[in-house]
């Protein structure tokens, strides 16, 4: 596996659209942090969302050209792009993120990617989990949870939404995990059975309460939603409301992940996309608006493991590429703004004279949330993203 030069994001990045310094109508001007415990979720797009087709560089004199038909009419033209300041452009299915972005809750960050090296999806999102340049046993997000004030007792720090856990909050930290599974359940004459056998096993015996009162705490946060089967199509945003709901409950989680595919566009990528995007987009509202309050002191990571090829494919779709798109929202946010040091797409700026070529390590996002975000402390950012010592964590995301 390679490492390629990945300049890091200091003086020279710039402010890639002109949303950051207009005073929109509508747009809240209130930079205040909320008082009480920070919550951070982080979304993992898995596939490899193509971030030129999602934000747009319109303005860009070779992008029409270089995307042929996954170029999109410009901001105010019919089925056109959502303008965010003059140069770039969300793609219209992701409106929620437009709205938030006006409303000066949402960073929108280009040429991103990691220090990694691959086009394989599996290494590739292994390394954006691990927060490392090599597979770890352990997740980022899980080494950090080592490090904020313990929950109450029986509760976990992180909270895990899906079928599984991700390798991203997989470690020594205790995390729980929530999927609505329709309407079966065991009955409780069973439930109290199997606790009484293994009662005395000291493994065992411990983590099947801490399971039961978990589960218990989640029927009565969520009430009958818990127990709703997701409607074909709709799970992501299913997942992102329990989510909310869960974490704005008083003594809920302080950390959440949960992820959505179907990234991985090969061909005819224009008719694919819109479904994912589109759930992305209601998922992402879906979670603000379960959060309640408690949006206003949360901040969300939504990020890939790597971007497509800058050409469009013979079967106009796109390849495994390397930089890409990554967004930051919330209440917490210091948003309405885009952020990154654009490289440009004239062919000699391409990387490896195919891909976007990554100018902000995704690690300083990261980085940049457990300093400023949860406020932790550099010894356990730095354990949290082991030899990453060159990668500065990015600065200006959260209110002051």
């Amino acid at each position: 596996m390679n490492k390629a030069h990945l300049p890091a994001l200091g003086r020279r990045a710039l402010l890639l659209g002109l949303g950051a310094s207009l005073a929109l109508p509508g747009v809240r001007l209130a930079f205040a942090q909320a008082p009480g415990p920070a919550r951070l979720v982080v979304v993992l797009l898995r596939g490899g969302l193509d971030g030129l087709y999602a934000v747009q560089p319109y303005a860009d004199p070779d992008f029409t050209e270089l995307r042929g038909p996954l170029a999109l009419p410009e901001p105010g033209r019919e089925d056109g792009l959502l303008d965010l300041g003059g140069r770039f452009g969300l793609h219209p299915r992701l409106s929620g993120i437009h709205a938030m972005f006006r409303e000066n809750e949402a960073l929108i960050l280009h040429a991103v990617a990691g220090p990694w090296r691959t086009r394989s999806h599996f290494d590739a999102q292994d390394l954006l989990e691990s927060g490392a340049e090599q597979r770890l046993a352990s997740g980022w997000l899980n080494r950090a949870l080592a490090a904020l004030p313990p929950p109450p007792a029986g509760r976990a720090a992180g909270l895990a939404i899906g079928t599984t856990t991700p390798l991203l909050l997989r470690g020594r930290a205790r995390v729980d995990n929530f999927m609505p599974r329709g309407v079966a359940e065991l009955p409780p004459d069973l439930m109290a059975r199997i606790l009484d056998l293994n009662a005395r096993d000291r493994a065992l015996g411990p983590s099947l309460r801490d399971g039961v009162r978990a589960r218990g705490y989640v029927l009565e946060t969520l009430g009958e939603a818990a127990r709703q089967r997701p409607a074909p199509g709709g799970q992501f945003a299913v997942l992102a409301k329990a989510a909310g709901q869960l974490m704005a409950a008083p003594q809920g989680p302080s950390v959440a992940a949960f992820e959505l595919g179907g990234w991985d566009t090969h061909a005819q990528q224009a008719a694919r996309l819109n479904a994912p995007l589109a759930q992305m987009d209601e998922g992402l509202v879906a979670l603000k608006q379960a959060l309640g309050d408690v949006w206003r002191r949360t901040a969300v990571l939504v990020v890939t493991e790597f971007g497509r090829t800058a050409r469009v494919n013979g079967t106009l779709g796109t390849d495994h590429g390397t930089g890409g798109a990554a967004f930051i929202l919330g209440g917490a946010v210091q948003g309405g703004r885009m952020l990154g040091d654009w490289p440009g797409l004239a062919p000699a700026k391409l990387f490896q004279n195919r891909d976007l070529w990554p100018t902000t390590d995704i690690r300083s996002l990261a980085k940049g949330l457990l300093r400023d975000h949860l406020r932790l402390p550099r010894a356990a950012v730095d354990a949290a993203f082991p030899n990453s010592g060159e990668t500065a964590p990015l600065g200006g995301i959260i209110r002051v």
